[in-house]
């Protein structure tokens, strides 16, 4: 597999270890609020589903729920 990531969140929600596999090795990502907590989301049939931009505002201790994919419009062929 290419470009896993699973995350492992503490019970008080303050704390994540992240491990990401990008095809030639292991990465170890640790982060820990202070003050706050991060706010997860629902977890679907065992697993949590979020784009880059919405995990990036995770890890920063942000809202994530208020980040969005960009919308890329799709060019019309030329004829």
């Amino acid at each position: 597999m290419k470009g896993v990531v699973v995350m492992f969140p503490a019970k008080r929600a303050d704390r994540v270890k992240i491990v990401v596999w990008d095809g030639s090795g292991l990465v170890l990502y640790w982060r820990r609020l202070e003050g706050s907590a991060f706010k997860w989301p629902p977890v679907v049939d065992g697993v949590m589903r979020m784009n880059a931009a919405q995990l990036s505002a995770l890890l920063a201790g942000m809202d994530w729920t208020r980040m969005h994919a960009p919308r890329i419009s799709q060019l019309k062929a030329l004829a």
